[in-house]
C-alpha cells in the first residue's frame, strides 16, 4: 500500500512557520519589576526550590531582602536582639561552616549535610551539589534555614512554664528554645537553679512564646524605670523569685488601691504616695500572693526566703501585651 503525503494548506504553513520561528520564554525574560514580584510573593519552601534553577535566579532567591519578609512573618514574635547575637556568636564560633576572618565560605551543601529533616530541602541536594553554588552563613535565608530545621537553640521567654504547672501560672521565665518542624511546636531548656537541674520542656505552642521585650539578665535585677508614673488600674509586670539562687520570671499583675482609699475615681490619692500596692488577683483572697506593697521612692529587691524576693517593675504599655496575659488566666483561681 503506498502512502500519500498530503499536501498542507496555507494556514497550515503558517502556523509552522510561527511555531518554529516563535523562541521559548523564560522567567528570566520577564520585565525585572514583574520578577521581583513574583520572587516576593512565593512563601519560604517554593522560593529555596528557585535557587536550584539556575544561576541567576539562585542569587535572586537568596537576597536579604526577600527573606527578612519571611523572617519577620514567622519569627518576628519570638526572635529579638538576644536571639539575633546569638546567631552571630554561633555563625562565627562553627569554622566548618565560615571562617569569618578570611571570608571563606562553605557550600550550601555543608549546611544541608547537618541532616535537617525538610523535604523539600533534600529534594534539591542533588540540583545543588551538582551547581555547587554557596550560601553565605551570615545570610538572612541561612539563619531562616537553622530556625525552621530545629538545629538552632536560641534565647527567648515561655509564658506558663512546665507545662503550665500551677507554680508558674501568669509568669513568663527566660530559657532556650528550638523549633520542631514535626509538631510545629516548640523545645524549651529552663536554667538550672538551686539543686534543680536543667528543665526540658517539649511541645511549647507558639502562643505561650515571646521576644525578651528588655535585656536585663534573668539573674539580675532589673532598674524600674516607671514607678513614678504607676497608679491605681496599671498593668505590670514584676520580677520574683524564690530565692537568692534563682533566677527571676516576670510575674503579671495590676496596681491596686491603698487600704486607706475607697477606690472611687474621683478622691482617689493612690498616686501620690509613695507606697504602691501590686495586686496579683489569679490567686484567692487571703493568699500570701495575692497582695504586696513596694515602694515607689527607692525600690529596690524584696522580700525574704519565706515568701521569695520581688525585684524591678515594668509597665505594660499596649493592649496586646494585656491581653496576651488575659488570655493565659488560670480556669480556677489559685491558692
Amino acid at each position: 500500500m503506498s502512502l500519500k503525503r498530503k499536501p498542507l494548506s496555507l494556514s497550515a504553513k503558517v502556523e509552522n512557520v510561527e511555531e518554529e520561528d516563535t523562541p521559548e520564554l523564560s522567567v528570566l525574560d520577564l520585565p525585572e519589576l514583574v520578577l521581583e514580584c513574583i520572587l516576593e510573593r512565593l512563601p519560604p519552601d517554593a522560593l529555596f526550590r528557585m535557587t536550584g534553577v539556575c544561576t541567576s535566579l539562585r542569587e535572586r532567591c537568596r537576597s536579604d531582602h526577600l527573606w527578612e519578609k519571611h523572617m519577620k512573618q514567622k519569627w518576628g514574635s519570638v526572635i529579638g536582639p538576644a536571639a539575633y547575637r546569638e546567631w552571630q556568636w554561633h555563625i562565627a564560633s562553627k569554622t566548618d561552616l565560615v571562617d569569618v576572618k578570611q571570608g571563606k565560605q562553605k557550600g550550601l551543601m555543608r549546611i544541608l549535610s547537618l541532616g535537617w529533616p525538610f523535604s523539600w530541602i533534600r529534594s534539591r541536594v542533588d540540583d545543588h551539589s551538582q551547581q555547587r553554588c554557596s550560601l553565605p552563613a551570615d545570610s538572612v535565608m541561612s539563619w531562616y534555614l537553622a530556625l525552621e530545621t530545629g538545629r538552632f537553640w536560641f534565647p527567648a521567654q515561655v509564658y506558663n512554664r512546665e507545662n503550665g504547672h500551677v507554680g508558674f501560672m501568669l509568669s513568663c521565665y527566660d530559657a532556650e528554645i528550638s523549633y520542631d518542624p514535626r509538631t510545629d511546636t516548640f523545645q524549651a531548656r529552663y536554667p538550672p537553679h538551686g539543686r534543680r537541674a536543667v528543665a526540658i520542656e517539649n511541645g511549647v505552642p507558639w502562643e505561650r512564646l515571646r521576644a525578651p521585650p528588655i535585656e536585663t539578665p534573668a539573674h539580675d535585677l532589673h532598674m524600674s524605670d516607671c514607678l513614678n508614673e504607676l497608679q491605681p488600674g496599671d498593668h505590670i509586670e514584676i520580677q520574683w523569685r524564690r530565692n537568692k539562687e534563682f533566677p527571676y520570671g516576670w510575674w503579671y499583675g495590676v496596681v491596686g488601691h491603698l487600704e486607706s482609699c475607697d477606690g472611687h475615681e474621683n478622691y482617689c490619692l493612690c498616686h501620690n504616695s509613695d507606697t504602691v500596692v501590686l495586686e496579683f488577683n489569679q490567686y484567692t483572697h487571703g493568699s500570701r500572693w495575692r497582695c504586696t506593697n513596694i515602694s515607689r521612692r527607692d525600690h529596690r529587691e524584696e522580700g525574704n526566703e519565706a515568701d521569695g524576693f520581688y525585684g524591678g517593675i515594668r509597665k505594660l504599655r499596649t493592649k496586646e501585651e494585656i491581653s496576651t496575659w488575659k488570655r493565659l488566666w488560670p480556669t480556677e483561681v489559685l491558692e
